[in-house]
């Protein structure tokens, strides 16, 4: 069985929890709106496997999957608030599911780390830097792969003119390069650093 088949009820079992009926579905429709190319089913797969590697090192499993699960559930390509309506919806039916206010706040913050621009992860909690890695692991992803996502980003933003992407993206990309670390996690780091920096590199020039 794959991440994706197994990652869900596992995460609710964690919790001791019973997901919400369909709720599963609707999110797995979510990640396959037509206008995803990257921040699609494939994404959220790959995300979910990197968190099956290291599961064990997450102070909260369930709620670092389940974070997952709803992290791009809401994408607008246009919107601003994609991160906030995702976590919104992840609160909904956490609170709905019988969830406390402890596991609702954490779940809303760990969606909230994953914002576009947003500062890097509270050392504070590790779980934070565990999902910021697992979202960003397609960084240091094979070549290949990676130039496969440089194509599915541009394909989301096919509407913005390309001497504009093209300035908008290399300073994105090289805001990864001149940090310390991309990576905050040891699994990460040394797994995943030095390719990433590759691919940025090579991405960037």
């Amino acid at each position: 069985m794959t991440a994706l088949e197994t990652s869900w009820p596992l995460a609710w079992s964690d919790l001791s929890l019973a997901p919400p009926p369909a709720l599963q579905d609707q999110l797995i429709a979510a990640y396959q709106e037509p206008q995803r190319h990257y921040h699609s089913l494939q994404h959220l797969s790959e995300c979910l496997a990197h968190f099956a590697a290291v599961r064990d090192q997450a102070q909260h499993p369930g709620e670092v999957a389940l974070a997952l699960w709803f992290h791009d559930a809401v994408y607008d390509v246009k919107g601003s608030a994609n991160e906030r309506q995702s976590a919104d919806w992840a609160v909904r039916e956490l609170q709905a599911a019988g969830a406390g206010a402890a596991v609702l706040g954490r779940v809303e913050r760990l969606i909230m780390a994953t914002q576009h621009g947003a500062a890097e992860p509270d050392a504070g909690e590790p779980d934070q830097q565990l999902l910021v890695d697992i979202d960003l692991s397609i960084l240091g992803a094979a070549p290949e792969r990676f130039a496969e996502y440089d194509r599915q980003v541009r394909a989301e933003y096919c509407w913005v003119p390309g001497i504009i992407y093209r300035m908008k993206r290399k300073a994105v990309l090289q805001s990864f390069l001149a940090r310390p670390h991309i990576y905050g996690t040891a699994h990460f780091q040394q797994r995943y650093e030095a390719q990433a920096r590759r691919n940025l590199a090579l991405a960037v020039a």
